[in-house]
């Protein structure tokens, strides 16, 4: 449980400052930044806390040790000596990933069938496709060995079993409202809801809702797992009361129905409100100004690209009407399409994937 090793915290390339950002304010560091993660040294009970806080990671990664090695009997031999008793299970089963680079190992199959034979004879762990995933990269004759201790990806948490057509995943829509400074002190309104996940997400993180506090983690599954202290580990993130409200709407009757079920299922159904209207009748609530978060049609898999810059400009014109002091975010593939809205964007943010898309973020400052 003190061993210190690299861990790794994917999320999608482009939004690495933000999940950057969200790591340090949980206390996670020093940290490094790199292309589709962020890095820091830790233990298993920061990979634990990983897991269950973090909103805008995709994976947690357990980087667990290595060793060089040039033809397949090293690595056979290499393999067998290392210590896989002390992270892996005996009676958990295990799948191998492989992947070779610049490396005088290359053939990916014959890795992978080495690494698989050093374990089930060794350590006697049976080899399946629903195993704790281990990872196995050679680059440059390197052997190193990961752990994806998270198993499904952590925007599966458990709650959004309704989606509509083209749903945000919520590791994203939190890295995307982290970006328009979103810090749960104020209300986050959606016109375009689908699904309801952006007012659900920004109503977790105003009352501190742990991500990862209803669902299962493959780290449970290894030799390093205590379950009494990953217990405790979640009654410690508890939940705090707040007054704010959030909202979110859609012209469908199906999708707002699906985000009331999802919101509940989160627990959070008394702080969202979801009307059904279309985005062009919205109306400012009352209280306090704050976000406007839109994930609109893009023309790509919703929507026709043609009457898309005619309904862009049209909720443009409803959020400068009635939407003075808020913020905007709109998140899409097209630029003229944010253009179409008239809205005082500022330069927009990296091409993020989105599904086999590229989005960009387009924000304002208070209008």
């Amino acid at each position: 449980m003190d061993d210190r090793f690299e861990i790794f915290l994917a999320c999608a390339p482009g939004l690495e400052a933000s999940l950057v950002s969200e790591a340090k304010g949980q206390g996670f560091g020093p940290l490094r930044p790199m292309a589709g993660g962020v890095a820091f040294d830790g233990g298993w009970r920061d990979v634990w806390r990983a897991n269950l806080l973090l909103r805008g990671a995709a994976r947690v990664l357990a980087r667990i040790g290595g060793f060089p090695a040039v033809h397949l009997a090293q690595l056979d031999k290499r393999a067998r000596r290392f210590g896989w008793g002390e992270i892996l299970r005996a009676d958990v089963p295990v799948r191998v990933e492989a992947t070779c680079y610049r490396s005088k190992l290359y053939h990916e199959g014959a890795v992978k069938g080495r690494v698989e034979r050093a374990i089930t004879e060794e350590l006697g762990a049976p080899i399946a496709d629903d195993g704790v995933r281990l990872l196995a990269r050679i680059e440059e004759n390197l052997v190193s060995f990961s752990i994806d201790t998270s198993g499904g990806p952590l925007h599966r948490r458990g709650f959004k079993v309704a989606v509509g057509k083209a749903p945000m995943r919520e590791t994203l829509a939190a890295l995307f409202l982290r970006e328009c400074g979103y810090t749960g002190t104020e209300p986050v309104l959606d016109p375009m809801c689908g699904s309801g996940t952006f007012p659900i997400e920004a109503a977790e993180i105003a009352c501190g809702l742990a991500p990862g506090r209803a669902r299962r983690f493959d780290f449970e599954r290894l030799a390093s797992f205590v379950p009494q202290a990953w217990a405790q580990m979640k009654v410690d993130a508890a939940p705090r009361p707040i007054a704010l409200r959030f909202y979110g709407s859609d012209r469908d009757e199906g999708a707002v129905r699906m985000a009331g079920e999802n919101a509940a299922r989160a627990g959070v159904e008394q702080l969202v409100r979801f009307d059904c209207r279309s985005a062009t009748a919205i109306e400012r609530p009352d209280g306090p100004p704050g976000l406007v978060m839109i994930n609109p049609p893009y023309g790509e898999r919703i929507g026709k690209p043609g009457p898309l810059h005619g309904l862009h400009r049209d909720v443009g014109a409803a959020l400068m009407e009635r939407f003075r002091g808020w913020r905007v975010g709109i998140i899409t593939t097209d630029p003229g399409l944010a253009k179409a809205t008239g809205l005082p964007f500022q330069p927009p943010g990296p091409h993020v994937a989105h599904g086999s898309l590229k989005v960009r973020l387009w924000r304002t400052g208070p209008l």
